[in-house]
């Protein structure tokens, strides 16, 4: 799994889940234009530039 559907994966879970991921990985992703967030390579090439603990 990349860093795109780990961040999809979380942002579309249910209110009740507990599924949680790295804020680096939010705040990679968040700085992203709105519409990028949506593109696989940039969300993916935005992340590789941060440390994510579960790498």
């Amino acid at each position: 799994m990349d860093a795109f559907d780990r961040f999809w994966q979380w942002a579309k879970k249910p209110a009740e889940s507990s599924l949680t991921i790295p804020a680096e990985l939010h705040r990679a992703v968040m700085e992203l234009a709105r519409e990028k967030r949506w593109d696989r390579a940039a969300v993916n090439q935005a992340a590789a530039r941060v440390p994510d603990p579960d790498r």
